[in-house]
């Protein structure tokens, strides 16, 4: 086989059901499927039994020892030339594949990784929350898929990597959250060429609500920490951005609390910051998105990403940098069972 699409699942059964019904569709067809189970207690075997027919699938179910382990165990279990790792909440359009061997066939490369969007069926909320991860005026457009970046770093979502190469750096880490990042600055440390392919993008639904969009953010803050612990001089000033709107919007709201308690008549004026910002998520999510309801609901997503992250990154300084406590000391709670 020439892919191999390897698939970590922690009880997700109906959206590796669209994934799947997604794969039928590709029109380049040289590929496998390879579903592991991560220690599901609701598995997903009845939705891959009924794609055996259509797709060549293979089922795996282990112990669950996060999504980096059981994509290395996938992988031990292909032979194909390139493996491609997707989140079980990822959607492929048709044309997926033949763009990674469009790419392939005019450059070679060993790892490549390509942009999501959100799909027209998207919920408000997902619609949103893509907004928020991708937008230049919450991350910068780093997530955004863009040519100008001068590295481009696969996240595993969508990433694919050339079997030889993801065995001779021994695949994913430990990490349980960041581990992706983790395994695309190896990727460049080992010497290993990786690049955007644009046109091979996912529909990718990422989380549902706020709550759980918090949780994700504010995990990958902590990661990113982890990360600058493993790698020193990947932080970038990106990266701090959200730790810097955090504490400001701290400050802000301690000063015009204390303004108004002093009796301050134009105290408010120190809220105007909030407002404008809010004002800019909600027409630019606006216009990208077609929709005023997303426009709105991409304010709070916004929020929620910025703080999410930056309270995720200071916490993870705190008790990395300045308390020292060890990457699997800290927050077993967050990423460890």
């Amino acid at each position: 086989m020439k892919y191999a699409l390897i698939i970590p699942v922690f009880n997700r059964p109906d959206e590796v059901d669209e994934l799947l019904e997604s794969l039928t569709r590709q029109t380049f067809t040289d590929f496998e499927v390879v579903v592991v189970e991560d220690g599901s207690s609701i598995p997903c075997k009845e939705v891959v039994d009924k794609y055996t027919g259509s797709l060549t699938i293979h089922y795996y179910v282990k112990e669950n020892g996060g999504p980096g382990k059981a994509r290395n165990f996938g992988v031990a279990h292909t032979q194909a030339d390139y493996v491609i790792v997707l989140d079980s909440d990822a959607v492929l359009p048709a044309g997926y594949l033949a763009a990674v061997e469009t790419e392939l066939a005019a450059a070679p490369s060993d790892a490549f990784g390509g942009p999501d969007r959100a799909h027209p069926s998207f919920t408000p909320m997902q619609k949103a929350i893509n907004y928020a991860m991708t937008s230049f005026f919450t991350t910068g457009g780093i997530r955004g898929g863009k040519r100008k970046m001068d590295k481009f770093y696969p996240r595993s979502f969508n990433m694919g990597v050339r079997r030889e190469v993801y065995e001779a750096l021994g695949g994913f880490s430990e990490m349980r959250f960041g581990e992706d990042i983790d395994f695309s600055t190896r990727i460049f440390k080992g010497g290993y060429s990786c690049r955007l392919f644009p046109e091979a993008w996912v529909w990718h639904k990422r989380r549902t609500d706020l709550r759980k969009f918090f949780k994700q953010v504010h995990n990958s803050g902590i990661a990113r920490i982890n990360l600058t612990k493993r790698h020193p001089g990947t932080l970038k000033l990106v990266h701090l951005l959200p730790a810097v709107f955090t504490v400001g919007c701290a400050l802000l709201v301690v000063l015009s609390l204390a303004a108004a308690l002093l009796g301050c008549p134009h105290w408010w004026v120190l809220l105007l910051p909030f407002a404008l910002f809010a004002l800019i998520i909600g027409l630019d999510a606006a216009r990208v998105e077609g929709s005023p309801g997303v426009g709105v609901r991409a304010i709070a997503a916004a929020y929620v990403q910025l703080l999410g992250y930056g309270s995720g990154f200071l916490r993870a300084w705190w008790w990395r940098c300045v308390l020292g406590h060890g990457e699997f000391d800290a927050f077993k709670k967050n990423f460890y069972k």
